[in-house]
């Protein structure tokens, strides 16, 4: 019987991955239709399309990780760990590596720079999102495919290759599988943080220096490029606590199991791992304009559908 603590967190988790699904399912369907429709996408519509499904996916490994500790003993065998960890990790730096490109665009779109290497990026930005995009995916796949040459010895039986049934002393020792995991994961995680937090800072030095400008004007005057920077700073700073707090999160999971004694621990991680994909969805419907236009149109058509039903 599971403590009561991992079944509610599993049911927080279960509602998260519901709102995830339709969020980022959302996301995929608009500019996909959008897309087809115009024979044309933008940069930043790319982008969303590549991030909303990587993320889609990643919360389908964040419920089969669920189903794997608890309830499955095909994820015992080592060679299907390895391969569900090779995933899970693949789609997680890219939705890392497509949130990070998301924002440098809308960086290089906002601000006004005059340097020569700032302006070369911003005048390029657009045409080299599809490149960016491939080679965020090489990135990922060479960060995340030595996860199959991993040995997780701490739990998995060298003989058999499957995990230990009989003993709780040796899934919680610390052990090189856990360090190689952790540098595995470190590894495709630090440069787009890094470039998050350098373009965060450069958002808002802008957002500053323009305000700053602005106070010549009459206190009535209201730029509409300051609305601009405070979405896409509110956006931003969102990402980096969510992603940050994932961050966290998904390293106690690696180093937890099903047999870990710190029930509460592993309750809290899964319910923080599963937050970020989902909310952020959420977050990306309501800053982006096109898509809260169609979010608005969804919910008025079922409005007047349940009205047309309704005697």
């Amino acid at each position: 019987m599971l403590p009561p603590v991992l079944i509610i967190s599993m049911c927080i988790v279960a509602i998260e991955v519901v709102v995830g699904f339709m969020g980022n399912g959302f996301i995929t369907a608009v500019n996909s239709i959008n897309w087809i429709k115009s024979k044309k996408i933008s940069a930043a519509d790319m982008i969303l399309i590549f991030l909303s499904t990587s993320r889609f996916i990643l919360q389908v490994t964040v419920m089969m990780y669920i189903h794997s500790l608890y309830f499955t003993d095909v994820f015992k065998l080592a060679s299907v760990y390895k391969a569900f960890g090779a995933v899970w990790m693949f789609v997680n730096h890219a939705s890392l590596w497509f949130s990070t490109w998301l924002y440098v665009l809308y960086c290089a779109k906002i601000i006004n720079v005059s340097q020569w290497l700032f302006l070369q990026i911003k005048l390029r930005i657009t045409g080299m999102v599809p490149q960016l995009l491939l080679g965020s995916l090489v990135v990922s796949s060479v960060t995340s495919l030595p996860f199959l040459w991993t040995t997780p010895s701490t739990y998995l039986c060298s003989s058999t290759g499957n995990c230990r049934e009989n003993s709780t002393v040796h899934i919680s020792d610390w052990d090189s599988s856990h360090l190689y995991i952790l540098l595995l994961y470190f590894a495709g995680c630090f440069f787009p943080l890094v470039l998050s937090v350098v373009t965060s800072a450069l958002l808002i030095t802008s957002l500053c220096k323009h305000t700053k400008n602005m106070q010549c004007y009459v206190d009535s005057f209201r730029d509409p490029l300051i609305d601009v920077h405070l979405t896409v700073i509110k956006s931003i700073i969102s990402f980096l606590i969510l992603y940050l707090s994932s961050f966290a999160a998904q390293i106690l999971l690696t180093l937890s199991t099903s047999q870990s004694q710190d029930a509460v621990k592993v309750a809290v991680s899964l319910v923080v791992a599963g937050a970020y994909p989902s909310i952020h969805s959420v977050i990306l419907i309501i800053v982006n304009s096109k898509l809260k236009l169609a979010f608005r149109m969804l919910c008025q058509h079922f409005k007047c559908h349940l009205e047309s039903v309704t005697p």
